[in-house]
This record gives structure tokens, C-alpha cells and sequence, in this order.
């Protein structure tokens, strides 16, 4: 398996992070951090890697086991930083769709250590409690190494059996109305 490792920490968060997003017609702003309130300090062989914003931040090493790509990322983590936005920043590229914690793309399986969620709406308090977790709104709250998981596997875990319930009934009468619009 191949060793990626890359222990700084970059301020470069780029001008990619949307602001507001869209609900219906309704227009919802992030309550996210600037990009300035998201720069921690962190100390790489005696030298400081980003500028001091917060001293108190602590950072956490994150190993994360690329299972579909064969690769092992490790890579520092304040843990006042979502752990997708710092890996991406350091140009480690990771599995995501929505950013938003509402899918299954950046699902992992925790193996050690913990990871604060709150705003991880894409699984379960139940899949939760079993070491699932997404990465996309995951902060480190120690060391932790997590391992990605297949995203439709996740999402069957979530939604089966809301989506799985019996064959599906071939309705006609709605085939005809739908045939007359043509």
C-alpha cells in the first residue's frame, strides 16, 4: 500500500468555499468560519506551518485509509478545521459529493480515536454509535484513524430499508396519463 504523508498545515482554502446555498427558493448562509478564523498554528519540525490565529487550537494527526484508492494519507488537523477542507488544502485528494454532510460519499469507519459531527445529517445517530462518519463536516477531536467506505454500502445502511420495501406496483392509469402528454 503507498504512504502519503503530508504534515503541514496550508492556508490556502481558496475563494471555493460557498458562502450561501439554496434551499427551494430560499437563500441560507453557512454558518462557517472565514477563511481567516480557520488558520491555526501548527508546529512541523520547530517551525510554525500557518499563521497564528488561535493558540489554544490543538491539532490532531489524522490517518485516513484510502480503501478504494489503495493509498494511506496522515496529516495534521486543528481541531477547529473540518477534517475534508484541511486534507484538500494540503492537496490530499478524498472522496466527497455535497460538502454538507447530507450524502454518503465521504462516509469512513472510525477505527481510533474521535470525531465531533454535528452537522453530519447523512447518517444516523444509530451508524453513528457504530463508528460511522463523514468527513466532509467531521472535526478532530483526537488523534484518529478512519478508513473510507463504499458509499453505496453506507447509504443502503442509511436509507434501505426506507427505499427497499417490497417490489415496486406498475400503475397504469398513471402510464396512460403520462403517454397522452407526448
Amino acid at each position: 500500500m503507498q504512504m502519503a504523508t503530508d504534515l503541514s498545515i496550508s492556508s490556502r482554502f481558496g475563494s471555493s468555499l460557498p458562502r450561501h446555498f439554496f434551499v427551494g427558493s430560499r437563500r441560507h448562509r453557512f454558518a462557517a468560519k472565514t477563511k481567516a478564523e480557520l488558520q491555526s498554528t501548527v508546529e512541523v519540525s520547530g517551525r510554525s506551518a500557518a499563521p497564528a490565529r488561535t493558540a489554544d487550537v490543538q491539532v490532531h494527526r489524522v490517518t485516513v485509509n484510502d480503501r478504494q484508492r489503495g493509498v494511506v494519507h496522515q496529516f495534521l488537523v486543528p481541531e477547529d478545521q473540518y477534517i475534508l477542507h484541511t486534507a484538500e488544502s494540503q492537496e490530499i485528494s478524498l472522496p466527497f459529493a455535497c460538502r454538507h454532510g447530507c450524502c454518503t460519499s465521504c462516509a469512513v469507519r472510525v477505527k481510533s480515536g474521535k470525531i465531533r459531527q454535528p452537522e453530519a445529517l447523512g447518517i444516523s445517530a444509530e451508524l453513528k454509535s457504530k463508528g460511522y462518519a463523514l468527513l466532509c463536516v467531521g472535526f478532530p477531536s483526537s488523534d484518529i484513524e478512519v478508513e473510507t467506505q463504499d458509499e453505496d454500502e453506507v447509504y443502503w445502511l442509511q436509507f434501505g430499508r426506507y427505499f427497499a420495501r417490497g417490489p415496486i406496483e406498475r400503475d397504469d392509469y398513471a402510464l396512460e396519463l403520462a403517454m397522452g402528454d407526448e
